[in-house]
């Protein structure tokens, strides 16, 4: 999930994080991440024959879940621009004592996403 959140300049105040629907986790990306429309759109589809297949909800909810959390992410930009700058620095390193620090503030920034989502 590598993008560039608008209004990256970090002054102006993020979008309200939407409502977990498709339409509206759609909608924030199209100002927030437009290039990552076609990947949203397809895990879409794939998440929808799931449900359909398996009939069930879970798959819709998994689906609405990450892209939520993602959502959450890019509207902060300074955020965003911090967790791809650790993944692509847990990416390079061998170091363990770094790539367990790299990990755990990873796992912070994961954590206030996901409650902003929920």
């Amino acid at each position: 999930m590598n993008s560039t959140a608008a209004g990256s300049g970090g002054t102006s105040a993020p979008i309200p994080q939407p409502a977990g629907t498709p339409e509206e986790l759609r909608a924030a990306l199209a100002l927030l991440a437009p290039h990552a429309l076609p990947t949203f759109d397809a895990e879409r589809a794939v998440a929808l024959q799931q449900a359909r297949d398996s009939v069930s909800a879970a798959p819709l909810r998994r689906f609405t879940g990450q892209w939520a959390v993602y959502v959450a992410i890019e509207r902060h930009p300074e955020r965003a621009d911090r967790l791809r700058r650790l993944e692509a620095r847990a990416a390079e390193t061998d170091d363990l004592d770094e790539v367990r620090a790299i990990t755990s503030e990873i796992g912070r920034i994961l954590d206030v996403a996901f409650v902003e989502a929920a």
